[in-house]
Formats: structure tokens, C-alpha cells, sequence
């Protein structure tokens, strides 16, 4: 008892200095309401300061809520006083380009992370409203800045918030310009955030210059750019951003491009922090498209399409008729309730070949790109194409490195529904420019009679059924994760799917990878980037031979389900 006494007067002597530094009155009051509930808030208030949030995949992210282990104000001025100091220190010359999503605290912390760049001297410019982080992406490259910042929790939940840094040609190189920042600049802005003093004496200038939409036209114009002005346009797509900011700018897209303007879930076209019509902003998660899927059926929409909260990711349902189910039903679950037509959202592996492949039939050459936990499907593409092909960690600020400038660079994409088609608009995941790609493939095939599982058909019969599948699993302690990875370390199954393990590899140190393989199956473990889960990627490979690829996907579908019972079971989840 006596030591538990004195870890609660340690951590309160923690959260008095942190009170006495804190900016921001609303965050200080609720640190004190958790003080005064000592000692029954015990375990919340050590959660508050078991340490401070560090820059991981996705740079900051975390609960908005008081103390070093959380998104607030203090932290945000932090973290943009390190990022000030780190610039300067590398030479970086050029302004500070700052945007911000529609989440509670967004446009706080965008524009105190503008007032501590222009209090060290910087010219910070603001995009001019929330919106999507493709155009944060695309900013810094168009305004020669030397960063961005984009503060966005991107699919997290709603009580999240997040800080994205991105850098610039000088900076960043030829590879890393308007990319998410690397090693070693993460390690370097995490260490000039840790040696930031007391944040009473971090000067803060004015606001930064607030953008004109100009920025924001030319975002548009240069998007429209990626695909054929000459090419069909009849197609009706029914859209959701599921209440985040991409509605505005995915529908001026649309019509600039010439296509029919897609229908909007009302009761999820406006930005709304609370996420009120979903549990949880992702579109991969059950239930999250089922107004989009309504919408879809109700309009007779050929395609639907739904963006992430800061649009980045894209995600594609389409139409599973009476033949289309029995092609292509075990390629991803069916959605929609049973009054509804059958509808099925196609993995991102799915949208990421077809896009591949697309992009391939209209000539475009050099490096196709894709992460090691994806589909070796377009690796097989490009072999059998004679373009080049390289895979990475995961993560697009990896994609967008591919190849280290042996080739350029002209598509990326990874499985959690991020594709880059056209790394020179924007160099990195965007949702925007995916789904007018998507949009633009699915209407040459309709003025063929055709349709996108149509073509997913015609590169399995060529190139085999790759089924691909996720063993996914949230935690509330991450020391499960670290349990887990370290038993399937330990104790490394010598068989799956009855054939031997023949090749494992343990990415270690630099990443906390395992890959298994056998003769027809791959599997890689790994702990998630932004979120509390530990995941497994699952993938057959099935021929077809014979040409029925309806068989092969069968096959593939019974296998892969054999394949995720034996990981979980060496998992031991």
C-alpha cells in the first residue's frame, strides 16, 4: 500500500507541473477533476502520464483528453515547437504549410501549430477550411514548402485527433517531397520535441496567412488531370464520406471531370466530429456502408464509393448479381441487409489490381508499388509485363520511396484501401483521384456490357485466384500484441494448410514482422501501425487451369478459411 501511496504522489506532482504548463484552460480543468477524484482515479490519471505520445506510423495520434499521453493543446505545442526547431536546424528554408480535418480540436491545433511557426520566424500558411489530407499532400509540393502538418486521426474513433508531418523537396529529397516523413527525421523531430522547455516561454506569433480555394481549385484541376478527358463517362455512383471532409471536393472532381455528380448520403454528407450514424469511421468495419448501400439500390447506382474521414482511403462496393455472386462471393463478404441486392465491398487488394492493371492498359510505365502485406498478385502482373515492381514496409510513406529512384514511380497501393495513382499530384494515399480512377475504369467497362468483377475475373483466369483474407484482432492491453508475436517467434508452426513452412522470415530489427510461406499460401504477422490490434495477412494462391475460375475461388475460399483457423490457433488467439 505504502507503494502504491507513493506512486499516486508521484504521478500528481507530474500533473501539477504539467497544470502549471498547460495553455489551455479547458484541458486544465479536466486534469484537475481527475486529481480531485484521487485516489478512485487512480489508474486514469497513471494512464494520462505513462508517457508521452511519440511519432509512429502515422506521426501523433491519440485520445483528445489532458496530460503527455493524449492530444491537447500542450502537446500540440510541443510537438510544433520541436518541429520549428528541427527545421531550422537542418537549413530548411521556405514556409510551414499547415491543414486540418473537421474533428473536435482540428482547427485549434492547426492554427497554434501556424503561431509557434511564425513566432519562430516562419511563414506559416493555413489551408483555408477542413479538408481532405490528399490536398494538404499536394500543397506542399505546389507551394514549395518546406513541411506540412496535417492534423487528422484519419478512420480513427471520434475521441481521437491526430498530427501528420510531411516535408518537402528540400528536405525530403526528390522521393520524399510531399511525403510523410522517415528515419531518420522522425527520430530527429521526436528528439527536438523532448528538448522543448517550459511551453510559457514558446513564442507565438499571429495565425499564419489563411489560403485562398484557388488552392483547393488547382488541387481539383490537377486531380481530374489523372485519367482520360476523351473517355466514357455514363456511370452513376452513390458516395459517402462518412461524415469527414471529402464530399465537397470528391463531388467537384466528379463533375469537373465530366462524370454525373455521384448521390450524397445525406445523414452523412456534412462533417460531424461525433460520427453519429456509424460506431466506428472506417469503411472496412461492419455496418459502415449501409447507408451508402441503401443509397445505391434506392438510386439504381452503378458503383458506390465511400471515402475515410480525411479521404485518403477509398473503398468500392459494387453490385453482386445472381453470376457475380457465384464469381465472386468469396472474394470479400457480402453487404447489405437481406431486402437489399446483394452488394460486396472489394478488398483493397481487389481495387488495387484492378487500378494496377488499368493504368497498365493504358500504357503508363514505370514501378508498380505495393507493401509485403499485400496481394503478390500484381507483382505476377508485373513480371508477366515487363514493367518494374518493388514492395515495401507498410505504409505509404515507404510506397512512395519504392524503387529508390531506380525507376520512377507510378503506382502504389496497400491492402487497407490507400492507392496512389499519380505520385506526382500527390505523393502519397488519395481517395480523391482512386475513386475518379475507379469511376474512370468502371465506365469503359460499362460501355463494354461489362463490369469490374468482370475484369477481377479475367486476371484470375490469367494469373490464378491470389484470395487474400485478415486475421484482425483488438486488444485493450498491448501487451497481448507482444505476447502473441512473441509466441509465434518461439513456437513458429512447421506446417499450414497440411504443407510445410518452407521460408520464414523475421523482419527484425527494423520492423516487427514474421512472414511465413508455404507452396500456396503466405501469411504475415504484424502489430498495427495506428490502432491497438494485432494482424495477420492471409493469402492463397489457387490456378485455374481448367478456366473456371468460379471452382479456383471456391478452393481459394475454403483454403484461406483453413489457413486463418491454423494461424489463429499458433497465435494462440
Amino acid at each position: 500500500m505504502a507503494a502504491d501511496t507513493t506512486d499516486i504522489d508521484d504521478i500528481r506532482e507530474q500533473a501539477r507541473r504539467w497544470l502549471a504548463d498547460d495553455p489551455d484552460p479547458a484541458s486544465r480543468d479536466e486534469l484537475t477533476a481527475v486529481l480531485d477524484g484521487l485516489p478512485a482515479s487512480a489508474p486514469e490519471l497513471a494512464d494520462r502520464f505513462a508517457g508521452p505520445l511519440t511519432f509512429g506510423t502515422a506521426g501523433l495520434r491519440g485520445p483528445l483528453r489532458a496530460g503527455p499521453n493524449g492530444m491537447n493543446l500542450a502537446v500540440v505545442t510541443q510537438a510544433a515547437a520541436g518541429l520549428v526547431t528541427w527545421l531550422a536546424a537542418q537549413g530548411g528554408t521556405g514556409p510551414l504549410v499547415i491543414g486540418y480535418d473537421a474533428r473536435r480540436g482540428s482547427r485549434q491545433f492547426a492554427e497554434r501549430t501556424a503561431q509557434v511557426a511564425t513566432g519562430a520566424g516562419r511563414a506559416a500558411l493555413l489551408l483555408p477550411r477542413p479538408l481532405p489530407t490528399p490536398v494538404l499532400a499536394y500543397a506542399v509540393r505546389q507551394l514549395g514548402a518546406v513541411a506540412g502538418v496535417m492534423v487528422t486521426a484519419s478512420h480513427n474513433p471520434p475521441q481521437d485527433n491526430g498530427y501528420k508531418v510531411y516535408l518537402g523537396a528540400e528536405l525530403g529529397g526528390e522521393l520524399g517531397a510531399g511525403a510523410q516523413i522517415v528515419p531518420p527525421a522522425d527520430a530527429g523531430i521526436e528528439a527536438a520535441i523532448r528538448a522543448v522547455g517550459p511551453l510559457t516561454q514558446v513564442p507565438l506569433g499571429r495565425a499564419g496567412e489563411v489560403l485562398g480555394d484557388d488552392l483547393v481549385a488547382a488541387y481539383v484541376e490537377r486531380a481530374t488531370a489523372v485519367i482520360d478527358p476523351d473517355g466514357p463517362r455514363d456511370l452513376s455512383v452513390a458516395y459517402t464520406p462518412l461524415h469527414g471532409v471529402g464530399a465537397a471536393v470528391l463531388t467537384a472532381a466528379f463533375a469537373r471531370a465530366g462524370f454525373p455528380i455521384p448521390g450524397v448520403v445525406p445523414d452523412q454528407a456534412e462533417p460531424d466530429p461525433a460520427f453519429p450514424t456509424v460506431s466506428f469511421p472506417n469503411p472496412e468495419e461492419p455496418g459502415a456502408v449501409d447507408r451508402l448501400i441503401a443509397l445505391a439500390d434506392s438510386t439504381g447506382a452503378d458503383l458506390a464509393i465511400a471515402n475515410d474521414p480525411d479521404a485518403d482511403r477509398c473503398a468500392v462496393v459494387v453490385r453482386a448479381g445472381a453470376a457475380a455472386s457465384a464469381r465472386s462471393e468469396l472474394a470479400s463478404p457480402a453487404v447489405g441487409s437481406e431486402d437489399q441486392h446483394s452488394w460486396r465491398m472489394l478488398r483493397g487488394d481487389e481495387v488495387g489490381v484492378l487500378l494496377a492493371d488499368h493504368l497498365m492498359r493504358r500504357g503508363v510505365t514505370g514501378l508498380y508499388a505495393t507493401t509485403i502485406v499485400s496481394s503478390s498478385l500484381l507483382r505476377a502482373m508485373c513480371a508477366a509485363r515487363g514493367l518494374p515492381y518493388d514492395e515495401t514496409l507498410t505504409g505509404f510513406k515507404w510506397i512512395v520511396r519504392a524503387g529508390g529512384g531506380s525507376a520512377p514511380l507510378v503506382f502504389g497501393y496497400e491492402e487497407a484501401l490507400g492507392y496512389c495513382v499519380a505520385p506526382e499530384h500527390v505523393r502519397d494515399k488519395d481517395g480523391i483521384t482512386a475513386a475518379l480512377t475507379v469511376a474512370e475504369l468502371a465506365a469503359g467497362l460499362k460501355a463494354q456490357g461489362r463490369t469490374l468483377t468482370d475484369r477481377l475475373d479475367e486476371l484470375a483466369a490469367e494469373f490464378g485466384v491470389h484470395q487474400t483474407d485478415q486475421l484482425s484482432v483488438r486488444v485493450d492491453d498491448l501487451r497481448e500484441i507482444a505476447e502473441a508475436m512473441a509466441r509465434i517467434r518461439a513456437a513458429t508452426p512447421g506446417t499450414l494448410l497440411d504443407q510445410p513452412v518452407d521460408s520464414v522470415r523475421d523482419l527484425l530489427p527494423e520492423s516487427d514482422v514474421v512472414i511465413l510461406r508455404t507452396a500456396s499460401a503466405r501469411v504475415v504477422i504484424r502489430p498495427s501501425g495506428t490502432e491497438p490490434k494485432l494482424k495477420a495477412y492471409l493469402e492463397v494462391v489457387e490456378p485455374v487451369p481448367d478456366g473456371d475460375v468460379a471452382a479456383a475461388r471456391s478452393r481459394a475460399g475454403a483454403a484461406v478459411a483453413r489457413l486463418r483457423a491454423d494461424v489463429a490457433a499458433a497465435l494462440g488467439i
